[in-house]
């Protein structure tokens, strides 16, 4: 039986003229304004590695004021620590998962996260506040080790929400509805935990969206000149 094959000149424009698509990190990679954005986000969050633990500690040292809060009093107090981190680095890591293959959000995401970094020393510097009066100590695995907390715990590093915000921020950096609602409907799981645990007022809370999608806004500015790069075959 003779096997037919059509000459290239007899496919389609589409497939024969259109030259392959490189992967999304060599395309990236050959874009200067690229490396040059990524290199100066790294840059600028490795030199928060120093000065974050002091100004934590400032914070801490700090007295503050004490806030009437009538939402928070309706809700019960318990620790919660081990679904809190369960949810938050979970999200992290899968959201990491979805971000290395397309360098361009990537790339995004970590300017937000530099942004919300700094609206957050911000914020605290400006507000000095003590913590509810209920508060359960929050155990954070990793940030216990970063700011030496078995020795001083820090929890006057309130307004605003940090956990909520970076998972609100994970949630802006995804694509796709269901990504979004699972991660929106997680964002919702941990403003609520940290607030049963007490370690934040209902206004920490509320607030840390505003203040996440500030952040992914402006990175959205500085990379926003990017030109496109093809991920819209990943999924």
């Amino acid at each position: 039986m003779a096997i037919l094959l059509k000459p290239a000149d007899s496919l389609p424009a589409s497939i024969a003229s259109s030259p392959a698509r490189p992967a999304p990190w060599v395309a990236a990679w050959a874009r200067p304004g690229f490396r040059l954005r990524l290199g100066a986000v790294l840059f600028l969050l490795l030199g928060l590695l120093p000065v974050v633990p002091g100004f934590y500690h400032f914070i801490q040292a700090r007295p503050g004021h004490l806030l009437a809060d009538p939402l928070l009093a309706l809700l019960p107090v318990h620790d919660v620590s081990a679904p809190t981190f369960a949810l938050i680095y979970g999200a992290i890591a899968a959201t990491l998962l979805y971000l290395l293959p397309r360098p361009q959000r990537l790339l995004r995401a970590l300017w937000a996260y530099y942004f919300l970094q700094l609206l957050r020393m911000l914020t605290l510097w400006l507000l000095p506040l003590e913590p509810p009066t209920a508060l359960v100590i929050l155990h954070d695995p990793v940030m216990d080790r970063i700011f030496e907390v078995t020795t001083q715990p820090i929890v006057r590093d309130l307004f605003f929400s940090g956990h909520t915000a970076t998972m609100v921020l994970l949630t802006l950096a995804g694509r796709g509805r269901k990504w979004r609602w699972a991660l929106g409907l997680m964002s919702v799981a941990v403003g609520l935990l940290v607030l049963v645990q007490r370690v934040h007022y209902s206004y920490d809370v509320l607030a840390a969206p505003l203040f996440a999608w500030l952040a992914y806004w402006l990175a959205g500015r500085i990379t926003k000149q990017q030109p496109a790069i093809h991920e819209s075959t990943l999924v």
